[in-house]
């Protein structure tokens, strides 16, 4: 079985301006790529699962994000870091009702753990909010494996 570092985009990879969804308002958040670049030395994949109501609430669509997204593992790619896998929620409760892949529910944990065979014991979450640690919790990562990130 793998382990994996499950990170969030926005707080986490870059800094949260709010529906960030053109590569010029990204901005990497320092230290982002030494921390990635740690955990793959040591044998995890890196998975991101972000929320993305954006997509919802119509700000942008689902290409817009799937542009930024290659873009944004592409400059992972550059320092070395293979991001395994972008799962994201373009769902939003108000707007679409209720699903499971929108933290704090587990859903894109879950799937990632089907398709790359992952042992959640093993594995790490490194969120910014309470809810990204919800989902950690709910899918099984154990509690001294989630972390809040603080840039």
């Amino acid at each position: 079985m793998n382990k994996a570092l499950f990170i969030d985009r926005d707080g986490v990879i870059n800094i949260d301006k709010v529906h960030v969804f053109r590569k010029e308002d990204f901005e990497f958040t320092p230290g982002i790529f030494d921390l990635c670049k740690k955990y793959q030395d040591t044998g995890y994949l890196i998975i991101v699962i972000t929320n993305q109501a954006g997509i919802a609430k119509g700000i942008y669509t689902e290409d817009n994000f799937l542009k930024l997204t290659d873009w944004m593992t592409g400059e992972f790619k550059k320092k070395g870091i293979i991001i395994s896998k972008v799962f994201f929620c373009p769902h939003h409760p108000d707007i679409t009702g209720p699903c499971e892949c929108r933290k704090p529910q587990p859903g894109m944990i879950l799937k990632a753990r089907e398709e790359f065979d992952l042992d959640l014991s093993q594995s790490v979450l490194i969120g910014d909010k309470e809810t990204d640690l919800q989902a950690g919790r709910k899918a099984g990562i154990p509690e001294n494996n989630l972390h809040l990130f603080c840039d």
